[in-house]
């Protein structure tokens, strides 16, 4: 048990009074007409354990009720039949402080799945990753919100909240949409009512989103539920797709279920804090200690992001059926879930089951933050024999990811350079369908790929060429598109700047060509041009890859299908390099000519030469 730290958020609750602040029955609604007719719904109010409780509703029955340590909650199992209608049933609770009820709402199902919505996201698409609070403030009445934990918004302070919300991302999404961006998917939206932590001496806000302090509640900071059901609004109105954040490892420490937790066994305890050690390896090593790999999974991820036990069968309830419930109130189309191996392998498969059970077409990928291919492959669907088999469809491919940027930046060598590329996708043997990976040049927890290649045009160029023809899901992160750049350095907060015209007042608009200098709207070019060719491109939508061992720093690969065939071209040598047709004859046959995408130039299917740096993508013509 996590004595010290349990104790001093229970007397800082009682001092406070804060027990009291959040009230509620959880999941706030339900359907009819889900495929599973189970329901456990969370009551938490004062005394919550001590009343009786029943329910007389045609088609509903409460088949059992869970009393746990903390009076303050009771677990109530529902199973609704498929005769239920919707409606609003009473909930009787008799005993504890005297009889009384609670109304609660079984809402029809609305039309639409796989079709408008929970349509998943495939390697058709090109996602756009954003972090709300760093995007553009459309609002600025809710950048401070009385009674919240967190009073501060202030752009000059990396540390503090920026006041960026769901508007100013409506506001964008025809900026989005003519970049070529197909599905958007933001940092987490759920609330974080979190006071401020101290880390490395800095107080800093947590307007990452990662420390939910309620599931059921998008952060009013950002606009709130019925904001976000508007921008899911705007994205199918614009025929684009919605990703959430989900967050199963932890919650923030003011979340009301660990400030007045329902039971000891709600968090993973130890004798004293320990951190998880960040390493997947205790959990795939078959020589692994057992110790080890608890820490892996058990550890908390920060002290002030308490990691949640989902070996408790009423924490998994409350997970599984929250991703449920967010899928159809919001009509998402996937889900990326954050520090995927962290959590419970056992619990990690039944969450995915279920909500593909509810949503078949629905995609959901895993964040592994792994080295290694035989690691990333481990945590998805995959062609190895082993005793534990994961059952997420992708997961966030860095291997890959590592590799490009070796490849960008390394001398070409017998397994460096960009042979790194090459021997990272040899490795696809493993996975049982890799073009269910999210790939990815940089995100919110990565130093700028433009600033990782040295701000160097070129390899610029040649990164996006591959992140949008290689197989897999393509992720964009915000501003990599006009050049935004920085390190990790001195934090995180250095990659997350706000995108210059999200705010009233900014020098310059870089959603607009006005506001771009010459560079950078020559890489806003070349994003929206090849984004938006893959966008029609069968080959690459949903066709094969074949590549072809590098030579003296020449990379070349194929994207090909029945109706096209893109040829992928790139130097990564120190010299000019004749390019022999010929060695691609297996591919290009039947071929005459060669359309450069970018520019559209039309030449001969012929040997030329290839200057250091250079990469095309070229569609090939009969």
């Amino acid at each position: 048990m996590i004595n010290k730290l349990y104790l001093l958020v229970l007397l800082l609750c009682l001092a406070t009074g804060v027990f009291a602040q959040e009230k509620g029955v959880y999941p706030t609604h339900w359907w009819v007409g889900m495929k599973s007719p189970k329901l456990q719904l969370m009551i938490h109010e004062p005394g919550a354990g001590n009343f009786s409780y029943s329910i007389a509703y045609p088609g509903v029955r409460l088949e059992k009720t869970h009393k746990v340590e903390n009076p303050n909650y009771a677990f109530l199992d529902l199973n609704i039949q498929p005769a239920a209608r919707p409606g609003k049933l009473t909930i009787k609770m008799t005993g504890g402080s005297g009889n009384r009820s609670l109304i609660y709402e079984l809402k029809a199902k609305p039309a639409g799945n796989g079709t408008t919505w929970a349509k998943g996201v495939t390697q058709a698409d090109m996602v756009y990753l954003l972090m709300p609070d760093r995007f553009a403030n459309g609002d600025p009445s809710n950048d401070i919100v009385a009674g919240m934990r967190d009073g501060a918004a202030n752009r000059n302070n990396p540390f503090d909240r920026h006041g960026g919300d769901l508007q100013g991302v409506i506001n964008n999404l025809d900026y989005l949409k003519g970049l070529g961006v197909t599905a958007l998917w933001m940092t987490p939206v759920v609330e974080n009512d979190m006071a401020r932590t101290d880390e490395g001496g800095a107080s800093r806000s947590t307007y990452h989103g990662y420390a939910f302090t309620n599931h059921y509640q998008v952060d009013r900071r950002f606009g709130g539920n019925e904001k976000y059901k508007e921008l899911g609004r705007e994205l199918k109105r614009r025929g684009m797709k919605l990703v959430q954040d989900a967050v199963y490892n932890h919650v923030g420490r003011d979340h009301f279920f660990i400030l007045d937790m329902p039971s000891k066994d709600w968090v993973n305890q130890w004798p004293k804090y320990q951190n998880t050690s960040f390493k997947e390896q205790p959990l795939i090593d078959p020589y692994r200690s057992a110790a080890d790999s608890a820490i892996s999974v058990s550890g908390w991820f920060t002290p002030f992001m308490a990691d949640l036990n989902q070996n408790n069968p009423l924490v998994a309830n409350f997970l599984v059926q929250h991703a449920i419930w967010s899928t159809q109130e919001f009509e998402l189309d996937g889900w990326r879930v954050d520090t995927y191996f962290y959590s419970d392998p056992k619990f990690l498969n039944r969450v995915n089951t279920e909500l593909l059970r509810e949503f078949p077409k629905l995609t959901v990928f895993g964040e592994t933050w792994v080295q290694t291919v035989a690691s990333s492959a481990y945590f998805t669907q995959n062609t190895m024999s082993l005793p534990f088999k994961h059952n997420v469809q992708g997961i966030t491919d860095f291997p890959l990811y590592f590799a490009m940027l070796d490849g960008l930046n390394q001398p070409f060598g017998w397994a460096e350079g960009v042979n790194r590329v090459y021997g990272t996708l040899v490795q696809d043997i493993m996975y049982k369908d890799p073009t269910r990976n999210s790939i990815h040049l940089d995100n919110h927890d990565l130093d700028r790929f433009y600033s990782v290649v040295g701000d160097d045009f070129d390899k610029y160029k040649m990164g996006i060429n591959w992140l949008l023809t290689l197989r897999g899901i393509p992720q964009l992160y915000y501003g990599t598109e006009i050049l935004m750049k920085n390190f990790k350095n001195p934090s995180d907060a250095e990659v997350r700047r706000g995108f210059p015209g999200g705010w009233a007042g900014d020098k310059e608009n870089k959603f607009e060509q006005g506001g771009r200098n010459s560079q950078e709207q020559a890489a806003y070019e070349f994003v929206s041009r090849l984004a938006n060719f893959r966008k029609a491109s069968p080959a690459i939508t949903r066709g094969k890859l074949m590549q072809f061992v590098p030579e003296d720093g020449l990379y070349t690969y194929f994207r090909y299908s029945p109706e096209q065939t893109v040829m992928v071209i790139s130097h990564t040598g120190k010299e000019d390099k004749t390019v022999a047709i010929s060695r691609f004859a297996e591919r290009i046959n039947g071929f005459t000519k060669m359309r450069n995408v970018q520019t559209g130039e039309v030449r001969p299917l012929a040997d030329f030469v290839l200057k250091p740096k250079e990469s095309f993508v070229m569609e090939l013509l009969k």
